[in-house]
């Protein structure tokens, strides 16, 4: 399923913050996430109950989360490309603390999402990314990570070569040409 996402501002000699970069990017990023989840439903892969569902879309934002990160240090200086990555993962937190409260009831969320991203960001940092493509060793971590929140049910079986082989590159492409579109080449 092709999903819109906005890559571009609708007035582009407007100077954009990083608050509203960020915003932007948290917003597509949900949509890409969201659309991999159901995608995986779609490939006949099944979620047991609304927090598998949940924790998938997560580990698909941790992974974009660092590949923003990635693309934007050749493209920011530090102090703004920390404060773009900040404001993402608040605004991203902020996303997961709201679906999370409506899908699961009560509970911080927020936090939780937090501490997790902390972690995958270092275990991502071990991995190569380039400008095209994840490397494949980035690529079976996010599908590995996304195998074990699936389960072993005989359906799930093959998640990690779909992730592998098409959702984890997709996702990729999707995040960085939005990052691409919202941030000017002469930032």
């Amino acid at each position: 399923m092709a999903i819109h996402i906005k890559n571009r501002w609708h007035s582009e000699n407007a100077d954009r913050s990083l608050q509203e970069i960020a915003g932007a990017l948290a917003f597509n990023a949900w949509r890409i996430a969201v659309d991999r989840a159901i995608n995986l439903n779609g490939e006949r892969f099944s979620y047991k109950n609304d927090r598998q569902r949940i924790s998938v879309l997560e580990e698909y934002l941790y992974f974009q989360v660092h590949a923003v990160d990635r693309m934007v240090y050749k493209m920011l200086q530090e102090n703004e490309r920390r404060a773009l990555i900040v404001q993402l993962i608040l605004r991203l937190s902020e996303l997961i603390q709201d679906n999370s409260l409506e899908l699961l009831g009560a509970g911080n969320y927020r936090a939780a999402f937090i501490e997790r991203m902390n972690q995958r960001s270092g275990e991502y940092a071990e991995f190569i990314f380039n400008d095209n493509e994840p490397s494949y060793p980035a690529l079976r971590h996010l599908g590995y990570h996304i195998q074990q929140l699936m389960g072993g049910a005989e359906e799930n079986r093959w998640i990690i070569d779909q992730v592998m082989e098409k959702d984890g590159n997709e996702v990729y492409r999707q995040i960085i040409k939005t990052l691409q579109g919202l941030i000017p080449n002469d930032s």
